[in-house]
């Protein structure tokens, strides 16, 4: 059985850590690399790094960002934002980062995915989708949650997979920074529809939350920022729990079990 992945996530505005709620009213969360060398130490099984404004902003990734953080971190690091060709991939790759994170460019391209797929391996290849709620149904958002689309979103995650991605970084925005839970059910429906991994973001407020993503939304990761930075749950004890219900984690010599 696959182990299941804790994933802190550091979205990043200004070179600033940032968080919101349903992708508005961002505050500051702290210094990048700060929160690196935390979660490098706390056990982290990898980092996701996404330029939340990159896209919007119609600029690069923060390049000089992904190489100061690359020196501070021995755990896989994705990097996303502004990703659109295959030259930006490299220069992130080469810039330290283990895999990038693609959104917006993929939609209005899906063919990106099978050309970065067959040149850098579907490994280093994450599909990021923004996923909202609304009308009866699951729908896909661009441009960090600011367009909709008329795109469902498991038909989406379908087409992905099938095109060459690695995993899927699933995000409701309608649970984002609420602390509410994660989206049980999309995650679940996607995850049994797909053979790739699909790491489940937005709600985390709890450690049972943890459990139920895992359990009942059949997640291969979960994601989260706010309870982490702000240091409401930390690593070591989340994974003690989830160990105690049989949860397969990832530890290392030291840790709570």
């Amino acid at each position: 059985m696959l182990v299941k992945r804790i994933i802190p996530c550091l979205d990043i505005r200004d070179g600033r850590t940032v968080k919101g709620v349903n992708f508005k009213d961002l505050i500051d969360a702290g210094d990048p690399i700060e929160l690196v060398q935390w979660y490098t130490n706390q056990g982290a099984d990898e980092l996701i790094f996404l330029d939340i404004t990159a896209t919007n902003e119609n600029r690069k990734t923060l390049i000089t960002l992904v190489k100061d953080i690359s020196r501070y971190i021995n755990i896989p690091f994705t990097v996303g934002g502004g990703i659109k060709n295959e030259e930006d991939v490299e220069l992130l790759l080469k810039s330290g980062a283990d895999k990038i994170s693609i959104n917006t460019a993929a939609f209005k391209n899906p063919k990106l995915i099978e050309n970065f797929s067959k040149r850098f391996g579907s490994q280093s290849i994450v599909l990021a989708i923004d996923t909202k709620y609304e009308k009866n149904d699951w729908w896909v958002y661009l441009n960090g949650g600011r367009i909709c689309t008329n795109t469902r979103t498991l038909d989406w995650a379908i087409e992905v997979s099938e095109r060459g991605a690695g995993e899927i970084l699933l995000t409701s925005m309608n649970h984002d920074g609420t602390k509410s839970g994660f989206a049980l059910d999309i995650t679940r429906n996607v995850s049994e529809h797909i053979s790739i991994p699909v790491i489940a973001s937005g709600g985390a407020g709890n450690f049972h939350d943890f459990y139920q993503i895992f359990q009942v939304g059949k997640a291969h990761g979960a994601l989260a920022a706010s309870i982490f930075h702000y240091r409401e749950i930390e690593i070591p004890n989340l994974k003690h729990y989830l160990n105690n219900l049989q949860i397969p984690v990832r530890y290392e010599k030291g840790n709570k079990f």
